[in-house]
């Protein structure tokens, strides 16, 4: 939209908003999509929304169906899955912050048929009712019937002023080459202090994310690990092979740690690929022919990327703060099996990757079973179970 033009549209009232845009929609011929129905047979029934990042509130429901007990289903606005990844329900994004008729829908279909909802990120589940005010939807939706609840995933609950006390190579010490860290420090206060005041239960999807929100509980991400699996050598090799694949190369540390990939790969000690915008599809296929994944080096966490390569049984390399190290090994009953690299020490690490490859080719090994113990499901599942759904 023309600078000018979205100036004026922002300053016009959104039933006026509204009503322009569903007649625009009707002109198309656009019609708002009938909204997810669960099993009414199932005496719990879930609604995950409206983010489905990395596909993750998808594979949390497929993972709770696994129990015979749970109908649950997915939903994500189609501008939030540029990748495509699974969902039971897109809608677009217009549709649901300017269709009254969506959002009745949604409503009517909440209180109706659905027990639980789990809000991702903070994103209005009910669209543009109430222009947004999730307090006044999550309050309408209880009204029905259903029990609410939050889960974090990242950036939306990540205050860029703990973060910086955190990690020295925090994304947020040169933010302005991504985004201003005072404007995201403005929105993650906001999204916190509607978390506190609602006292609902809360989730976050990775670890990290319990230092700005403490009382919640670890629910971790969900991965296939049958997908990954394969039986291809690791550090056999006359040189380490290593791969770094970004989705964002600015949290990813990219520009930190890229150069001295590339000079160890000159020297000969490595044999080093950057791979970019590569779709996931196409990554068990890449794994196979890799021993190292350099996955992050500036958030202090890990993800599902990391998930993926140890199921794999490859070898990771990223900076993770003791604070998650700590944490997941609390819930997995073992160290967390991702080799600790820094910018700072990058290149010291993969030299003695070459150097020593049987001790490393051990803790490779145990990705595949770590994997299996926090982020296959099985977890995951458990949690939701005992914190939201049945307690």
């Amino acid at each position: 939209m023309h600078p000018a033009a979205e100036s004026l549209w922002k300053r016009l009232p959104k039933p006026v908003q509204d009503g322009i845009a569903s007649g625009v929609d009707r002109l198309r011929g656009v019609t708002p999509p009938p909204p997810p129905h669960p099993d009414r047979s199932r005496g719990i029934r879930l609604l995950i929304g409206p983010v489905n990042y990395a596909g993750q509130g998808y594979r949390w429901a497929r993972a709770l169906e696994e129990t015979g007990e749970v109908s649950a289903r997915n939903f994500v606005h189609a501008e939030n899955n540029v990748l495509r990844y699974a969902a039971d329900y897109t809608v677009p994004w217009r549709t649901s912050e300017h269709s009254r008729a969506w959002q009745r829908a949604m409503t009517e279909t909440i209180t109706s048929d659905y027990t639980h909802v789990l809000i991702e990120a903070n994103v209005p589940v009910l669209g543009g009712l109430f222009d947004g005010d999730l307090p006044r939807q999550i309050a309408l939706m209880q009204a029905g019937g259903a029990k609410v609840g939050f889960i974090g995933h990242g950036t939306e609950v990540r205050l860029p002023s703990t973060h910086l006390t955190s990690t020295p190579w925090s994304h947020f010490t040169d933010s302005d080459e991504w985004v201003a860290a005072e404007k995201v420090e403005a929105v993650v206060e906001k999204n916190l202090e509607v978390i506190a005041r609602m006292g609902l239960p809360t989730f976050v999807s990775t670890a990290g994310l319990l230092i700005d929100l403490p009382d919640a509980h670890f629910l971790g991400v969900v991965i296939d690990p049958s997908r990954w699996a394969n039986d291809a050598p690791v550090l056999e090799g006359p040189r380490p092979r290593v791969v770094h694949a970004p989705t964002n190369p600015h949290v990813k540390g990219t520009p930190l740690i890229v150069p001295a990939a590339r000079r160890l790969h000159e020297q000969g000690v490595i044999e080093f690929t950057q791979l970019d915008r590569i779709p996931n599809e196409e990554m068990p296929a890449v794994l196979v022919s890799t021993d190292i994944v350099l996955d992050q080096f500036r958030v202090g966490d890990y993800g599902v990327a990391a998930c993926e390569t140890m199921a794999g049984g490859r070898l990771v390399l990223a900076h993770v703060t003791d604070q998650v190290r700590r944490e997941v090994e609390r819930h997995a009953g073992m160290p967390l099996p991702v080799i600790e690299a820094t910018p700072d020490t990058l290149e010291d690490v993969l030299r003695d990757i070459a150097a020593r490859p049987d001790h490393y080719r051990a803790v490779a090994a145990d990705g595949p079973k770590f994997v299996r113990r926090l982020h296959d499901g099985t977890f995951s599942r458990r949690v939701l179970m005992d914190r939201f759904l049945t307690d």
